[in-house]
């Protein structure tokens, strides 16, 4: 288990996104990746009030809904849960009206009485932090949210936030989220990440898996038939394809899955605690499940070859 800087929380070395859950995953297929999340010693879900809103016919709180189900079932007292705020379109933003609504509806989705971790599911420029962080104050107090992260947040707004907290003795963003993998490094290691760092804070990386690319199934003019095959294609480059062939051969190598290289390369910055990836199915969440460290060989052969390259001038 892992210890989140800042909390007394100690969660599993995978996150388990709960973005499919009501989007490319029903409940029965749900329940099966929790159940299995579980039997792996697995405690830690992140989901959203806006997840699968993008579904046509869904209206948002799915995600949550599915979790409530399934979490009504088991000892609360095991698991961390994550949730967000913002992004749902019909709770939008970070006023203190909305974030204290959202989150009664969270509660009632989940079928629990406190949020672990609630997140600002973005930046919200129009309302001034004080406002937003004085309702997190409230819900703290109120015993309806543990502790609160920013997600989506540039290194100079998370700094902000965090300074804001301690000019006014309110509460402080214990985490960040916001993309980073092998094919996505920056913003977050030249900007983000030093500010982490500054403060003592953690990061769970989303797309952690690129989407998906980084799973091993992707080829140079191989058709995937999935929903977010059209989203991956934005990483078909000469680079991000030789960082494919030298995963597949570190997982050739150690008879493990691409996925469970790709988080093991994540694991090792020092400002991540857990990396989140979703599955669809057990078979997936096997191959994201197996926790793995890299020889200092295999993370220099991944470091050099997914180094960000400057743009010809």
């Amino acid at each position: 288990m892992i210890k989140i800087p800042k909390t007394d929380l100690r969660v599993h070395p995978l996150c388990l996104g709960a973005n499919v859950f009501g989007w490319s995953a029903d409940e029965q297929e749900s329940n099966a990746v929790l159940d299995a999340y579980e039997s792996h010693g697995g405690n830690f879900i992140d989901t959203a009030d806006a997840y699968s809103q993008w579904k046509p016919g869904n209206q948002g709180g799915e995600s949550e809904t599915l979790i409530g189900h399934w979490l009504k079932k088991k000892d609360r007292k095991k698991f961390v849960i994550a949730t967000k705020v913002a992004l749902l379109n019909t709770r939008p933003g970070l006023s203190a009206a909305n974030i204290l609504a959202a989150c009664d509806d969270s509660l009632r989705r989940l079928q629990t009485d406190y949020i672990d971790i609630y997140y600002s599911h973005r930046d919200d420029a129009k309302t001034p932090m004080e406002e937003s962080l004085g309702a997190y104050a409230k819900l703290i107090k109120a015993g309806k949210v543990r502790y609160i992260a920013a997600s989506q947040h540039t290194g100079a707004r998370l700094q902000e936030a965090l300074s804001i907290s301690a000019k006014h003795a309110l509460p402080s963003y214990i985490a960040l989220q916001d993309q980073y993998n092998l094919v996505h490094r920056e913003p977050f290691e030249s900007e983000q990440a030093p500010v982490l760092a500054a403060n003592g804070l953690g990061s769970f990386p989303f797309y952690g898996l690129a989407r998906g690319f980084l799973s091993g199934k992707y080829r140079p003019g191989l058709k995937i038939d999935s929903v977010r095959a059209e989203g991956v294609a934005e990483f078909y480059s000469d680079q991000n394809w030789k960082i494919i062939e030298a995963l597949r051969d570190i997982a050739q190598a150690r008879s493990a899955p691409v996925s469970a290289i790709a988080l093991a390369w994540l694991r090792s910055h020092p400002q991540v605690c857990a990396p989140i990836a979703s599955a669809r199915t057990p078979t997936q969440l096997e191959e994201i499940v197996q926790i793995i460290e890299l020889s200092s060989a295999e993370m220099t052969r991944l470091n050099t070859l997914s180094t960000p390259q400057k743009p010809l001038t």
